[in-house]
């Protein structure tokens, strides 16, 4: 069972769990995002008494709670039971391309060269994740919902703001590996 569950499987796989996942959140009125999660966690530890965007009641969004939950402790349990310990296969081309930046192809899942502790305590890596979460953070709650909840839930809901909030993303991705990140490295 281990060796079937840890094999790559089709995209219809994917696409039919996502599909039923996404048409019973609608029958229930729901809608998925982790960013979400930040604010209920903001809430049930009383920030709703200090800021009013975190006055609601949290206690309907422990199924999202739950989710993020499992889906933590999915990624624990695949890389320590599931996992054979390789890297992230990425193509020759990505290589190339990150070698002419000085960052070298991943050893685990993540470049050494952006995520690691001796990059964390870097001046110039501190502040690549500390702009990049700051960033992270006022982009999802500005567009009103993280990358997940947008192209997921929203588009699936056929939401417009989800879709320009999409268009955003796909536009701003364009950017940063093109423009940015060169400049940065």
């Amino acid at each position: 069972m281990i060796e079937f569950i840890s094999q790559p499987w089709t995209w219809w796989v994917s696409g039919i769990l996502i599909s039923a996942t996404m048409f019973a959140l609608i029958f229930f009125g729901q809608s998925f995002g982790f960013s979400s999660n930040l604010r209920t966690i903001c809430s049930a530890a009383g920030g709703g008494k200090l800021v009013k965007f975190f006055d609601f009641n949290w206690k309907t969004q422990i199924w999202n709670l739950v989710f993020l939950i499992g889906a933590i402790l999915g990624g624990f349990i695949a890389k320590t039971y599931l996992s054979d310990g390789q890297p992230v296969a990425i193509s020759q081309n990505t290589i190339n391309d990150l070698a002419k930046l000085g960052i070298s192809a991943p050893k685990s899942a993540q470049p050494d060269e952006l995520f690691s502790l001796d990059a964390l305590l870097s001046f110039k890596g501190f502040l690549i994740l500390a702009l990049g979460g700051l960033m992270v953070g006022f982009g999802s709650r500005y567009a009103g919902g993280c990358t997940s909840g947008h192209a997921i839930s929203g588009l699936s809901d056929l939401q417009l703001p989800s879709l320009i909030a999409v268009i955003g993303f796909f536009i701003g991705g364009l950017i940063m590996t093109f423009v940015l990140i060169p400049l940065i490295f």
